[in-house]
């Protein structure tokens, strides 16, 4: 056991909200704009300098399907939303029948999934926020929730102006790692990862290329990445899987990755590639997620009758999918909601509720989900779930496969 100190401060206190939404990827941001949109007072906090998480500051840019692969639309409501924001001022390859420019580098031949500019979709983003006259801050760290046994009273927050308390009835957790759950007692689990680390840049031929085709979707080039796939092909020999839920294993993962990607392109002549951009987060899978009595399992075609929304599958075609609600919370915890990757999930269930159209729906839901819990006073398991799926519905959420969108 680690020595430890005991620290006394006086903390300010700020003025409450309904609902703190922790993290500001793509689930976080589909949470606060779905609690907003249904009348809460939301904090959205951020700890980095741009929204969008793994898919904007980690580079991640590509918004996987949200069809099931055979041509029917599968994940809507703010998902949606957020793909067609994420092109409306960048590049991409969406089909010409999901309405993109359908150029031959649709790798995924005519599936609804997108590559997209990143740092473009950070600034569409930053813009729906303030449109929205949603409050979110940069540069906050949600640190610690502070709790009265079980019960979240708000979260302390880290910025360049010291240390902060922000009260709040309901806290959504969508920091990719389960950061603020963990701290609170919520029983967790963490995962393993291989070592990838992703860059992007061009050359010559890409160069030449995007300008022949008067599109930039051509401008970024392979060989910017090292390290592994996503089956682990290309994972250092000899390297354990990384969890990337301490700090020390979380800066080891990007030093590596670095080392890696430097050592394999000093070996090229530099006058003739242009590495631009590098990932601002380490772009780790599976931290740490949710271990709840409602566990998504990736169970196809099977119908949930608390679901909160279909997703397909990015890695194959044909596979439909349900979540139940109960991923969304442990039933011991009243106020305390989890979005995005770090969703009650066991086997296949977290290859699929760690992309981007998942995300979002498991954000969309918890905004629906806060509202519910600060208009009744209830508990996250005490919901009523007809209320939450009539508002999803009317929201345009498809909640089962086998019924047609309202």
């Amino acid at each position: 056991m680690k020595e430890t100190i005991e620290e006394v401060q006086q903390v300010p206190r700020m003025d409450a909200v309904d609902v703190i939404v922790a993290g500001g990827g793509i689930a976080g941001i589909a949470a606060a704009l779905s609690a907003a949109r249904h009348g809460m007072r939301v904090l959205l906090m951020e700890k980095s300098a741009v929204l969008g998480g793994l898919a904007t500051l980690g580079l991640i840019n590509w918004y996987e399907p949200l069809c099931d692969g055979n041509g029917e639309l599968m994940t809507t409501g703010i998902a949606q939303e957020l793909l067609k924001l994420s092109i409306a001022y960048g590049y991409n390859n969406l089909p010409v029948r999901w309405g993109g420019s359908g150029n031959e580098r649709d790798h995924d031949k005519g599936r609804y999934a997108t590559v997209f500019n990143p740092s473009m979709f950070s600034l569409a983003l930053n813009e729906l926020l303030l449109q929205e006259n949603i409050l979110f801050r940069y540069d906050l760290l949600a640190s610690n929730p502070v709790m009265d046994g079980k019960t979240c009273k708000g979260i302390i927050a880290e910025s360049k102006s010291g240390r902060t308390f922000y009260p709040a009835a309901v806290v959504i957790d969508a920091t990719g790692d389960a950061d603020i759950l963990l701290r609170a007692g919520v029983p967790c689990r963490s995962g393993k990862n291989y070592l990838t680390y992703i860059g992007h840049g061009c050359n010559f031929t890409t160069l030449q290329k995007a300008q022949q085709r008067g599109d930039m979707v051509w401008l970024n080039a392979p060989g910017f990445s090292a390290g592994s796939d996503l089956n682990g092909n290309g994972h250092p020999e000899g390297m354990p899987m990384m969890e990337g839920v301490s700090g020390e294993i979380v800066s080891g993962y990007l030093q590596q990755g670095q080392s890696l990607l430097f050592h394999k392109l000093m070996k090229k002549p530099g006058s003739a590639q242009c590495l631009y951009t590098l990932p601002g987060m380490a772009q780790l899978r599976t931290t740490r997620c949710l271990l709840s009595e409602s566990r998504f399992s990736a169970t196809d075609g099977k119908r949930e009758e608390r679901s909160i929304g279909t997703v397909g599958d990015f890695r194959y075609r044909s596979r439909r999918y349900e979540l139940d609600a109960g991923c969304l919370y442990h039933p011991e915890y009243p106020n305390l909601l989890a979005a995005g990757r770090i969703v009650s999930a066991e086997g296949d269930g977290w290859e699929i509720s760690r992309v981007i159209p998942t995300a979002a729906l498991t954000g969309q839901a918890c905004g629906v989900f806060a509202r519910e819990m600060v208009r009744t006073g209830r508990a996250a398991a005490a919901v009523e779930i007809g209320n939450v799926q009539s508002a999803l519905e009317k929201d345009g959420v498809r909640l089962h496969f086998d019924e047609p969108l309202l």
